[in-house]
């Protein structure tokens, strides 16, 4: 620590940023600084407006050592990279008397590639771009992405994607960027020396504080070579999206297309035998998945098992030959090769762990709509495989020789952290243990007054939601708390049809109020346009749970359709229920009432975002009211006025509308 009082310097910090002191946000600093002081770990729920980034940077940048902090949102790592770090930064300097480095990083393919800029994509028929400028017309959306791409890697420092503005779609970013299994690595490539992946990992060894993403943290912690800087403090900020992060890290994936892919590329360097042997095992691949029906695969069928050795050993044979073989008709050779190589031990590596069989992996079948992007897919059906449970290797890989702080919003689910803390591999708080990681939970609570600022409504009258039931009672409240709301409205949907049906529905019914839905525009652009006008709805599923911040009067009424258990056919979550009923637990209340929890937790935190908001969230399932985990699933919402009183929140919408419209119109 410095001389500098932790509260001195946290003053100065708020002060940069222009943000206000909050008690809740020294309880925090004090605690992350306790805890990095002690080497133990923390999880700390701080509610929305604490100012959390300051609670946890201040006291990491007093005390000195490098620390990484993994967050799950871009607009997160922004804010702290060209906002929050800056100002914290030049305010502590003259109190610190040291001037903290900071830096970004994130996974390769999030870097533009100078070799596949330059050297273009290597050839791959379906897509018939060997040089993509060439081949896409320059009139196409295509063309006029990849021409901007070229002028923009002029001008960039960073080869970031995310400083692209505007941005380009996946496609064409995919034409000049490698993943790191494709990567010549520095050594080898003709433009290593300026490669902007390894600038930014140059970047972050020199580094005090490292801004990276779940995802990347979860890359370093499962691969051996180790990507991220040593560190001595991890600090993972929106701490309850980690665990769903590092499974789809840890999700392996077979489709067709991927196999046939692979095929392409690897023919041109092997022999034919060894081409023919792949291509015949991807042909009975793609023939069984022809057939595949979606579900858990708690045994792998005979004929898969077969597929799959094949797939294995035909990837096993191509990765051998193509060590063997030089090819110099092939352009670029090593590029090619890296390409190919890559696509076929991708699925030599899913193939063998899915015929290897551990217990603690689950195994489905998935099956696609065609739309979008997805229509170029050869079968609409995927393989896939992903951990039974990640606890295990969080807290082999993140509680180790380091202080970890965990902060959100929602960490304590039914009143404690104990359920979160599982999820992340800690045995309950306060259990002693020479291997047992010791960690504390605080919260710091809320510069809100809930109680005054909100409502919580559970429409008990309505009848029991029941899976693709008729749902007309539920239309016709949303109808009605809509109009007494003025519009205003937030829909949080359990799932993309019924957004989509009471969208419908709910546009003939009451056209004064337009009705945004998620998917027909860009989530940015439906945020920009719900915010901009108070009579404006917006409809959707998951990501608005979580992704939309829209202080003030546009958002006064926050509707879930029915609490989001996870669905009763979802494979991993009905595997990890099983699990834990196995062991003798109780795997509803682990599993399914947790992820409800959560989303409700979050989903109600869209509300009340600032100290002016006043509001309604309204659900509308009776279970919450009348079914046993009810008190659960309320204890892990914020503490607003509770009510089943239909007329009464009618009432106070009406109210909370007209004072918003008298406010508008001065």
């Amino acid at each position: 620590m410095t001389e500098h009082s932790l509260p001195e310097l946290l003053h100065a910090a708020v002060t940069a940023v222009g943000g206000t002191e909050r008690p809740g946000q020294v309880t925090m600093a004090e605690a992350v600084a306790e805890a990095i002081d002690a080497g133990s770990h923390l999880l700390v729920q701080a509610g929305t407006g604490t100012g959390k980034s300051l609670g946890y940077l201040v006291p990491a940048l007093a005390h000195g050592e490098r620390v990484v902090v993994a967050t799950a949102t871009l607009a997160l790592q922004r804010q702290l990279v060209e906002r929050d770090l800056p100002r914290t930064v030049d305010a502590l300097h003259p109190l610190l008397r040291r001037r903290p480095e900071f830096a970004m990083l994130k996974g390769r393919s999030n870097y533009m590639c100078l070799h596949r800029l330059h050297e273009g994509m290597p050839q791959d028929e379906e897509e018939g771009l060997f040089d993509q400028f060439e081949a896409a017309a320059p009139t196409s959306k295509l063309g006029q992405d990849l021409l901007r791409l070229r002028d923009w890697a002029d001008d960039t420092e960073t080869g970031d994607r995310d400083d692209l503005t505007p941005g380009v779609s996946d496609r064409a970013w995919s034409q000049i960027s490698v993943s790191s299994r494709e990567c010549l690595g520095a050594s080898k490539c003709a433009y290593g020396a300026e490669c902007f992946a390894e600038m930014a990992r140059e970047r972050a060894k020199l580094a005090e504080v490292v801004v990276t993403n779940h995802a990347l943290l979860a890359i370093d912690a499962i691969d051996d070579a180790p990507i991220l800087p040593q560190h001595e403090v991890l600090i993972v900020d929106e701490a309850h999206e980690l665990v769903s992060r590092v499974t789809g890290v840890a999700t392996g994936e077979l489709t067709p297309g991927q196999v046939n892919r692979a095929v392409r590329r690897a023919a041109k360097l092997v022999n034919e035998k060894a081409a023919d042997q792949l291509q015949t095992a991807a042909e009975g691949f793609e023939r069984l998945m022809e057939l595949a029906l979606p579900g858990r695969l708690e045994e792998i069928p005979e004929d898969l098992g077969y597929a799959l050795m094949a797939l294995r050993d035909a990837a096993r044979t191509v990765i051998s030959a193509m060590g063997a073989t030089r090819d110099k008709s092939v352009g670029d050779e090593d590029a090619v090769r890296k390409q190919a190589l890559a696509s076929v031990e991708s699925i030599h590596d899913v193939a063998e762990r899915i015929t290897n069989g551990s217990e603690w992996d689950v195994v489905w079948y998935e099956r696609h709509e065609p739309r979008g992007g997805a229509a170029y897919r050869h079968s609409g059906a995927s393989l896939r495989v992903a951990p039974m449970s990640v606890s295990g290797l969080l807290r082999e890989k993140l509680f180790g020789d380091r202080s970890v702080v965990l902060t959100s919003a929602t960490l304590k689910l039914g009143g404690d952290f104990n359920g979160i803390g599982a999820s992340l591999g800690l045995a309950p708080e306060g259990t002693e243990g020479e291997d047992v990681p010791q960690w504390k939970g605080v919260d710091v609570g809320s510069p809100f007054d809930y109680p005054k600022q909100g409502i919580l409504y559970v429409a008990k009258h309505l009848s029991r939601p029941a899976r693709d039931g008729d749902r007309t009672d539920m239309l016709n409240e949303l109808t009605e708390l809509i109009q007494a709301a003025g519009g205003r409205t937030l829909g949080l949907f359990s799932s993309m049809r019924a957004a989509q049906l009471a969208a419908e529905e709910l546009r003939s019914r009451i056209p004064e109020f337009p009705i945004l839905l998620q998917g027909e525009e860009t989530l940015g652009e439906l945020i920009k346009n719900f915010a901009a006008d108070p009579k404006t709805c917006l409809f959707g599923t998951l990501s608005l749970w979580q992704g939309v911040d829209v202080p003030g009067a546009s958002c006064q009424l926050v509707v879930m359709d029915k609490i989001p258990f996870p669905r009763p056919d979802d494979p991993l979550m009905s595997a990890r229920q099983k699990a834990v009923e196995d062991a003798g637990g109780n795997g509803f209340m682990a599993v399914a009432a947790t992820h409800a929890a959560l989303l409700m937790a979050q989903g109600a935190g869209r509300l009340v975002r600032a100290m002016g908001d006043r509001g309604v969230v309204a659900v509308l399932d009776q279970r919450l009211a009348t079914a046993r985990y009810g008190s659960y699933l309320k204890a892990s919402l914020p503490d607003f006025w509770y009510t089943t009183d239909r007329n009464q929140v009618r009432r106070s919408l009406a109210t909370i509308d007209e004072a918003a419209r008298k406010a508008e119109s001065e």
